[in-house]
């Protein structure tokens, strides 16, 4: 089976202003180097439209209503204090991304596809079931966890988090759910201030794996094999979800972790393992953060190759 990309254009229209670091030309580059040869292989498909149905599986209805009276016509609307900004093509794209990583779920429960890739914007895991926070304004990862469990009846969904920064909405949303399980590997300290080890879950369904400032590959990889790898295991999901943020590249701009691309190959690869032994090979990946546009590229390509299994030696 090969393995699918859904996108939409409509992605490519959320517009938080000038300068801003989530901006449509990551979605562009990361789209025109998944466009080339190399990746010729790939299926894509249309992101279709989410649904408030699907946000509720984790978000509030007050805050939907709200995000959904937000969006502008003209200008920007700040959903907090600035980060986290809409577009009047915002709400459009969020949906994208909604519908994109539910659709995920069911092509690879369907057995369309071995594993999919969600090439979609803004991101989402810092979105907790009431607040947008840290550019992501719905938490896509978490409702198709939760999509899993409910439409799907899964007993056990996993969400791993490469992003430099610990997803706090996916804590946040999963912390009293011991179906769904968060494991992160993440700068700490840095924003948003969670995601210590100590933060486990009403039944050990959090692992965070926090990592100082200046992280090399021997570290990350030490940190992944000791503290996440065997968590995951030990869960046994039968789905694993990617938050797949590329922002920990010695390239980011934004952050102080120097993972190479071939870290993110290899966490791929490793979870790929976990999913062959556990789950028939099942996974989700969702792009998430990465603010160098070049070490978003490589990073990008680098765990699609791997989830395509395309041997570059």
């Amino acid at each position: 089976m090969t393995t699918i990309v859904y996108t939409h254009a409509a992605c490519l229209d959320h517009r938080p202003g000038p300068h801003h670091p989530e901006s449509p030309e990551r979605l562009d580059v990361v789209l025109q180097a998944l466009r080339s040869p190399e990746f010729s292989s790939l299926e894509w498909r249309d992101a279709p439209m989410g649904t408030v149905e699907q946000l509720q599986l984790i978000h509030e209805r007050d805050f939907i209503d709200e995000v959904a009276r937000s969006a502008p016509q003209h200008g920007y609307m700040p959903l907090d204090a600035g980060d986290t900004v809409m577009s009047p093509g915002s709400w459009e794209a969020v949906m994208r991304c909604v519908g994109a990583a539910c659709a995920g779920v069911d092509a690879v429960m369907n057995a369309q596809a071995r594993n999919v890739f969600c090439a979609t914007r803004p991101c989402g895991h810092h979105a907790e079931p009431a607040r947008a926070m840290g550019f992501c304004i719905f938490n896509q990862a978490a409702i198709a966890a939760a999509y899993a469990h409910e439409v799907h009846k899964l007993e056990r969904v996993a969400v791993v988090d490469f992003d430099v920064h610990h997803g706090n909405g996916t804590q946040a949303a999963f912390f009293n759910r011991p179906e769904l399980f968060y494991a992160s590997s993440h700068q700490s300290p840095f924003y948003p201030g969670t995601g210590a080890r100590s933060e486990t879950g009403v039944n050990h369904n959090i692992v965070n794996v926090p990592l100082p400032r200046g992280c090399d590959s021997a570290l990350f990889r030490a940190g992944i094999e000791s503290d996440m790898l065997p968590a995951v295991r030990q869960f046994d999901p039968q789905l694993i979800i990617i938050s797949a943020g590329f922002d920990a590249h010695r390239l980011d701009p934004l952050a102080g972790m120097n993972l190479e691309d071939s870290d993110f190959r290899w966490i791929t690869s490793e979870l790929m393992h976990i999913a062959d032994a556990t789950c028939e090979g099942r996974i989700v990946s969702i792009l998430e953060g990465g603010y160098s546009l070049d070490g978003l590229v490589t990073g990008t390509m680098a765990h699609v190759r791997a989830l395509m299994n395309i041997d570059i030696n």
